[in-house]
């Protein structure tokens, strides 16, 4: 199960854009997300008259490694652990280690 999902709302721990918070909008791989307004960076394409766009500097969201971010907690306004809690009917949920309240996916 994994502790950060698309769409969770996270804050940036370290890096460049340390502080910064945003949604999770595709998570690469078993390690690396995609941030919504984190780790954007310029670059160069070549125009493609067959695609039909269009060359120049574009703007590019580019993965983060999941251990530079953690999960915000609204509640504190902070950020925050995730843990994993076995309900009573097997189920399992995450739930913010501060508070052991469920996070709403």
């Amino acid at each position: 199960m994994n502790k950060i999902r698309k769409g969770d709302e996270v804050i940036v721990l370290t890096g460049r854009d340390k502080g910064k918070r945003g949604a999770v909008s595709l998570r690469v791989d078993e390690d690396h997300l995609v941030v919504d307004g984190v780790n954007v960076v310029k670059k160069h394409v070549r125009p493609n008259p067959l695609k039909g766009t269009t060359g120049g500097i574009v703007d590019k969201t580019m993965p983060i490694h999941q251990s530079n971010v953690a999960i915000f907690n609204p509640a504190t306004g902070k950020a925050d652990r995730v843990g994993i809690k076995l309900l009573a009917d097997g189920k399992k949920v995450r739930v913010f280690k501060s508070s052991g309240d469920e996070i709403k996916a």
